[in-house]
């Protein structure tokens, strides 16, 4: 149960449910102390290639840690949930260069998608609505090459809610196609306006291995089947069970500092034994190099 003023324990996430609701805990470990457990990835250089089609091309990028919805989410929560951060990372984003608030009409007047821009400019670089259906539509103006057997998923950004507009998603096979692809949202509600600004993430990209997820056999199994698994969560259960968070709060009311259970972010187990050997804490995405220069003749 909630307390007024307070979210229920079970609107809280991971390893962090018990210390979630008490006021200003997450500046006990801010983005930075836990950016210092980072790691650099050893694995092999691989090319991702962007061929730039037209000379409107938007803005390509690492997809940033933060989001400002988590930011400002009450006690900061989100600043610690690793699971969220490695997604919000997962892949580069391409950025919005002009601002617009785009309304589906509906079919009225022969306008699925009304867009209006904040600048009257001629040829900046905007969506289109020519499927219908309040979808908006960016085309690309980037011809991706990935190496062999790589696809691209074409996304939204990661953990990137925005009302009334939901991202579309695709897979596209970019180690052989010679056609680019576009990205679209689809509007949600009819004559709401929908505000995109400038810099604003419109598209996120993540290779992926093709074929790879046909390789995986799923079956489902009794935890009494695996001891050691069983004996870990039980240890893990039994570290945020109801008389923990009494006393949790106890420590909190009598002003004492309080225990923060990162053991997943740590990258170990709730009894203090290791995890993975590769457990990661950030990822580090290379940004785009930029293309040269013309030779002069």
């Amino acid at each position: 149960m909630s307390t007024a003023g307070q979210p229920s324990i079970a609107s809280c996430l991971g390893e962090n449910d018990r210390l979630c609701f008490f006021q200003g805990l997450w500046q006990l470990v801010s983005p930075t102390n836990l950016y210092r457990m980072s790691d650099n990835s050893d694995s092999p250089a691989r090319p991702l290639i962007g061929f730039i089609t037209r000379d409107d091309a938007p803005q390509i990028a690492p997809a940033p840690v933060s989001r400002t919805w988590m930011s400002e989410t009450r006690e900061g929560w989100p600043s610690r949930c690793l699971p969220m951060l490695i997604a919000n990372q997962s892949g580069w984003e391409l950025r919005n260069p002009s601002a617009f608030t785009a309304t589906w009409m509906g079919q009225a007047n022969d306008v699925d998608v009304k867009i209006t821009p904040d600048r009257r400019d001629p040829g900046q670089y905007l969506p289109l609505s020519h499927f219908g259906n309040g979808i908006l539509t960016w085309k690309l103006p980037l011809l991706f090459r990935t190496p062999p057997g790589y696809n691209l998923l074409v996304r939204g950004p990661a953990n990137y809610p925005k009302d009334a507009v939901c991202p579309l998603e695709g897979i596209v096979e970019t180690d052989w196609a010679s056609a680019s692809f576009s990205m679209s949202w689809k509007l949600t509600r009819k004559l709401m306006p929908v505000r995109f600004e400038v810099d604003e993430p419109i598209c996120m990209i993540v290779p992926q291995r093709r074929g790879e997820l046909e390789e995986f056999v799923p079956e489902l199994r009794l935890i009494e089947s695996d001891e050691d698994l069983q004996r870990q969560h039980e240890f893990f259960l039994r570290s945020r069970d109801a008389a923990k968070q009494i006393e949790q709060i106890a420590r909190v009311a009598a002003g004492e500092g309080v225990e923060w259970q990162g053991d997943y972010t740590r990258g170990r187990h709730t009894d203090g034994t290791a995890g993975a050997s590769d457990h990661q804490t950030r990822r580090h995405l290379r940004s785009f190099a930029p293309p040269a220069s013309p030779q002069p003749e």
